[in-house]
């Protein structure tokens, strides 16, 4: 299996990334075609066609580049947080903030194309896995009570897939942003040790 190489941004080519970026965000991106792209961003088709081979190939990279770049925002948010209860409060507002950046257009044109709702999905168990270990440290140190950290994160992630495909929010007519910060409280107000009656 042949792998693709990219070739590194050139300084205009990350710029106008960025702004495909914001466009598709606000707007989403299954309506555009790569004339429209090439006239909002006032750029021509063959620029857009160094960055990827077809729309759908843009639209990949894209989304790829939004959940890369919010992953890292969000753990550069937690690098500094000691507290492990604070950390999965910080971890979590800080995905809600990302997702209040995304319409909920988009959201739906990357639920509904399988490419972006493949990296959606990772996106989610990698979200999983991070609460997983946050669990598993607090109750390693007693900040927690003992739970099976395995399971209740696979329980979380269950409800972030829920969250990210739209089944959960249509259902209790909430958004993204909001259905998040409502986990965080469920998770660490189900985690929190009883404190002992004196």
């Amino acid at each position: 299996m042949t792998s693709i190489v990219r070739r590194p941004l050139t300084p205009r080519q990350d710029e106008l990334l960025g702004r495909l970026e914001a466009l598709v965000l606000a707007e989403g991106f299954a309506h555009f075609t790569l004339d429209d792209l090439a006239a909002r961003l006032h750029c021509s088709k063959s620029t857009l066609y160094a960055l990827a081979a077809s729309k759908e190939q843009l639209a990949v990279r894209v989304v790829g580049r939004y959940f890369k770049g919010a992953a890292e925002r969000i753990e550069h948010r937690i690098a500094d947080v000691k507290d492990v209860r604070a950390r999965v409060g910080t971890y979590l507002a800080g995905a809600a903030e990302e997702l209040r950046r995304a319409s909920g257009q988009f959201i739906t044109d990357v639920s509904a194309f399988a490419p972006t709702r493949s990296t959606y999905e990772r996106n989610a168990r990698a979200a999983a896995e991070r609460i997983r270990e946050f669990i598993q440290e607090g109750v390693r140190d007693g900040v927690f009570r003992d739970v099976h950290a395995t399971l209740i994160a696979e329980m979380a992630g269950l409800l972030i897939e829920g969250i990210q495909t739209g089944v959960l929010t249509r259902r209790a007519g909430v958004s993204d942003a909001e259905a998040f910060t409502a986990l965080g409280e469920l998770l660490l107000d189900g985690l929190r040790r009883e404190r002992s009656r004196s």
